[in-house]
Formats: C-alpha cells, sequence, structure tokens
C-alpha cells in the first residue's frame, strides 16, 4: 500500500454528505466552526470563499473543489459584499435529499461532504495542509470530473441508495483532490506529504512505510532514494523537515499506536511487529514520540471510550 492511502486508512476517514446547496441571485451564507474535514465541490456556478484567517478571498468555479480541514469558520458567497445569513437557519429547510434550495435555486450549486476521522492521528495528515486546499477545474483532472458529476446526479436524481453512492464519492474525492494537491508541485512547501512528490525522498518513505520493522540505516534508506547518503541525509531534512531516522520513529509509533487501540495483542509482540526487540526499547520510543507510556496510552484511550464528550478521537 502506498503511504497516502496507508495513512488514510490507519486514520479511518468516515464520510457523509451532509447537504447540496443550490441558489439562485444575491446570497450569502456563513458557517461556523466544526469539528471534521469539509470537502467541498462546486457543481455549477460560480461564488466566493472567505475563510476565517486568510487575507484574500478565493474565486470558485464550476468543476472547482475545496477542502477545510482546521474548523474555522467560512463563509460562500455570491459577492464578498453581502451581509450573510447564518448556514444554521438553513438546514429545517433542507429536503430529504438533503439539497437547501435557496431564492429557488439554480445559479450556484455545491455538494458539501464532511469526514470524521476516526484514528487517533488525524494531526499527522492535518498539520501537513494549507488551510485551504483549492483545486481548481483543469483539463488533466478528468477522473475528478467524472465523480463530480456523478455526485451531481446522485444528489438531484434521489434514485434508490444514490445517498450511499454519493457516500463513497465523497470518500474518493477526498483522495483525488488530495492527489490532485500533491501533483500541483508545490516544491516550497516542507513535510512529508509533499516530499511525496519527490521521486528520491518518496521512493525512501514508501521503503519505510513497505517494512516499518526493518532495520534501517541511513545508507539503506540513501540506497532506495537514488542519493549518496550526506546528500539524502540533507535533503530528507529539507524537504520533511525531520531526519529520516525521527521520521522512520514517529511512523512506527504511530502503527504501533494503532495496535494498541484495535487489536489485543501483547506489547512484546507490537514491538517487534515495528522494529524493536524489548519491550523496554519500545516503551522508551513510545514514552519519548506520543509522550505516555504504552499502558497509559491504553488507560487513557479506556477512559476516553467511557466518556465520548471528553474523546479527541476523531478530532482535528
Amino acid at each position: 500500500m502506498d503511504p497516502l492511502s496507508e495513512i488514510l486508512s490507519l486514520l479511518r476517514p468516515h464520510s457523509y454528505v451532509s447537504a447540496g446547496f443550490d441558489a439562485r441571485g444575491d446570497w450569502s451564507v456563513q458557517f461556523m466552526s466544526y469539528d471534521a474535514i469539509k470537502f467541498n465541490a462546486v457543481i455549477s456556478g460560480q461564488g466566493w470563499l472567505i475563510l476565517e484567517g486568510v487575507t484574500d478571498p478565493v474565486w470558485l468555479e464550476a468543476g472547482d473543489c475545496f477542502l477545510l480541514h482546521r474548523g474555522r469558520p467560512f463563509r460562500l458567497t455570491s459577492d464578498p459584499l453581502l451581509t450573510p445569513i447564518d448556514a444554521r437557519t438553513l438546514f429545517p429547510s433542507a429536503g430529504p435529499d438533503g439539497i437547501i434550495t435557496y431564492n429557488g435555486g439554480g445559479d450556484f450549486f455545491i455538494a458539501v461532504s464532511r469526514f470524521a476521522l476516526e484514528g487517533n492521528h488525524a494531526e499527522f495528515l492535518l498539520s501537513q495542509l494549507a488551510p485551504i486546499v483549492h483545486i481548481r477545474n483543469s483539463a488533466d483532472q478528468e477522473d475528478l470530473r467524472w465523480s463530480l458529476e456523478r455526485m451531481r446526479r446522485e444528489l438531484s436524481q434521489g434514485q434508490p441508495g444514490g445517498f450511499l453512492i454519493a457516500q463513497h464519492l465523497a470518500h474518493m474525492m477526498l483522495i483525488q483532490t488530495l492527489r490532485a494537491h500533491l501533483a500541483q508541485g508545490m516544491t516550497e512547501r516542507v513535510g512529508w506529504f509533499y516530499a511525496l512528490a519527490d521521486k528520491h525522498i518518496g521512493a525512501a518513505i514508501t521503503a519505510m512505510h513497505d517494512a516499518p520493522a526493518h532495520r534501517w540505516t541511513l545508507q539503506a534508506l540513501a540506497k532506495y532514494a537514488g542519493l549518496s547518503r550526506s546528500n539524502f541525509a540533507l535533503k530528507f531534512k529539507a524537504k520533511v523537515g525531520a531526519s529520516p531516522m525521527d521520521y522512520l520513529g514517529q511512523w512506527r509509533m504511530l502503527l504501533a499506536a494503532e495496535k494498541l487501540a484495535h487489536t489485543n495483542e501483547s506489547i512484546s509482540a507490537i514491538a517487534l511487529s515495528v522494529g524493536y526487540e524489548s519491550d523496554s526499547a519500545f516503551s522508551t520510543a513510545f514514552k519519548r514520540i506520543m509522550k505516555c507510556a504504552p499502558r497509559h496510552y491504553v488507560a487513557r484511550l479506556a477512559e476516553s471510550a467511557q466518556h465520548p464528550d471528553d474523546a479527541l478521537i476523531g478530532r482535528a
């Protein structure tokens, strides 16, 4: 499994289509803070996106997609100078298909999906991304355009099973959007996500993900990257923001934490599965990276399960 697929699987994104918004004429809607990833696809029309904390409004056109993930309030509008209405006042007017119609609809139609991350390490992905991941419609995004058109049909036609199809389409479009964002060539951004676009560093990250328990050395990883040991170390740190061994240690602990949360494997077995031959070495590494001992981590998860309102699971 490639690194992005593996990380998304680890986070267990659960998608659901919350609404479609169909507007006509002048309109402006304010969305308050939220506790999820929001994926939005402009099916038809055009308008503006204004995100709190981002200076410049973003112009949206049919075929554009954008991803918001930091919970900041945002506004969708036909004119930034209009006074917005609270989106919560529109929710009761949604039809049985989840589509909210404003002023009769017909000019601007956007599909809004939300993703709750059930894994405990959402920040590992979300910290990599810009406040707005904006993908403009372009000729080389045939797969994403097909998904957009199919989403439009499923939301508007009300066919049996359409809601479930829309859920699966939203999940697929999330991955397509991240892939398109990666392909935009944002070489100035630092982090493992953007480093995947570099053939040398991406190859080394893939090797670590393929065999996390392997006794990796800097020399062995440099060979996968096709670089000298020194050049590899410098380039990896510049692209990822961490040394190869630090990244490997973090990935191993994320895998271990997942096993602690969702399996009955012993700590010894988990330690071996991520490359540690002794419980003490594993526990030391886990505490250094995860900020608590493995057993305390399990106890904290159990306490969170008993008090879901205080749980960190799925929160970004």
